[in-house]
Protein backbone atom coordinates (compact mmCIF):
# COMPACT_ATOMS: atom_id res chain seq x y z
CA UNK A 1 0.00 0.00 0.00
CA UNK A 2 1.38 3.22 -1.30
CA UNK A 3 -0.28 5.60 1.23
CA UNK A 4 -2.05 5.19 4.41
CA UNK A 5 -4.85 8.55 5.03
CA UNK A 6 -7.74 9.51 6.89
CA UNK A 7 -10.89 9.13 4.77
CA UNK A 8 -9.79 6.40 2.29
CA UNK A 9 -11.59 3.59 2.20
CA UNK A 10 -11.47 0.83 4.35
CA UNK A 11 -11.44 -1.60 1.69
CA UNK A 12 -8.47 -0.46 0.52
CA UNK A 13 -6.79 -1.81 4.13
CA UNK A 14 -7.76 -5.19 3.62
CA UNK A 15 -10.73 -7.45 4.98
CA UNK A 16 -8.57 -9.36 7.72
CA UNK A 17 -7.73 -8.77 10.81
CA UNK A 18 -10.46 -6.31 11.67
CA UNK A 19 -12.34 -6.77 14.56
CA UNK A 20 -15.23 -5.77 17.15
CA UNK A 21 -14.12 -4.60 20.47
CA UNK A 22 -17.09 -2.87 21.47
CA UNK A 23 -19.84 -5.19 19.73
CA UNK A 24 -22.91 -6.03 21.89
CA UNK A 25 -26.83 -6.36 21.73
CA UNK A 26 -27.17 -3.85 18.79
CA UNK A 27 -27.08 -5.73 16.30
CA UNK A 28 -24.07 -5.77 15.22
CA UNK A 29 -23.99 -2.06 14.32
CA UNK A 30 -20.37 -1.22 15.58
CA UNK A 31 -16.61 0.67 15.53
CA UNK A 32 -14.61 -1.93 14.16
CA UNK A 33 -10.66 -1.39 14.36
CA UNK A 34 -7.69 -2.93 12.74
CA UNK A 35 -4.25 -2.28 14.08
CA UNK A 36 -2.33 -1.16 10.92
CA UNK A 37 1.81 -2.64 11.10
CA UNK A 38 3.25 0.66 11.60
CA UNK A 39 1.51 0.87 14.89
CA UNK A 40 -1.74 3.39 14.11
CA UNK A 41 -5.22 1.76 14.07
CA UNK A 42 -8.06 2.34 11.90
CA UNK A 43 -11.76 2.52 12.59
CA UNK A 44 -14.41 1.91 10.18
CA UNK A 45 -18.28 1.64 10.66
CA UNK A 46 -19.37 -1.61 10.92
CA UNK A 47 -22.31 -1.30 8.51
CA UNK A 48 -20.45 0.30 5.88
CA UNK A 49 -17.50 -1.53 5.58
CA UNK A 50 -16.12 -0.04 2.47
CA UNK A 51 -16.32 3.57 4.26
CA UNK A 52 -13.97 5.53 5.09
CA UNK A 53 -11.18 4.71 7.73
CA UNK A 54 -10.41 6.97 10.23
CA UNK A 55 -6.75 6.45 11.08
CA UNK A 56 -5.68 7.46 14.30
CA UNK A 57 -1.98 7.15 16.23
CA UNK A 58 -1.27 4.86 18.92
CA UNK A 59 -0.80 7.58 21.22
CA UNK A 60 -4.58 9.56 20.17
CA UNK A 61 -5.84 6.26 20.78
CA UNK A 62 -4.72 5.51 23.84
CA UNK A 63 -5.35 9.01 25.35
CA UNK A 64 -8.87 8.74 24.08
CA UNK A 65 -9.47 5.41 25.94
CA UNK A 66 -8.27 6.59 28.79
CA UNK A 67 -10.48 9.36 29.03
CA UNK A 68 -13.68 7.87 28.13
CA UNK A 69 -12.42 5.23 30.88
CA UNK A 70 -12.10 8.28 33.12
CA UNK A 71 -15.86 9.49 31.95
CA UNK A 72 -14.61 12.43 29.69
CA UNK A 73 -16.83 10.80 26.50
CA UNK A 74 -20.10 10.61 28.83
CA UNK A 75 -21.37 13.58 27.10
CA UNK A 76 -21.31 11.62 23.88
CA UNK A 77 -24.05 8.93 25.47
CA UNK A 78 -26.50 11.75 27.22
CA UNK A 79 -30.05 10.86 26.63
CA UNK A 80 -28.81 8.15 24.27
CA UNK A 81 -30.01 4.56 24.79
CA UNK A 82 -27.95 2.99 21.91
CA UNK A 83 -23.87 1.87 22.76
CA UNK A 84 -22.07 -0.34 21.82
CA UNK A 85 -21.00 -2.35 25.20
Amino acid sequence: MDRIYNGMPATDLGTEGWSKPWSGGNGGSCVEALRLGDGRIALRQSTDPGGPALIYTRHEMESFINGAKAGAADFLLAGSGAACE
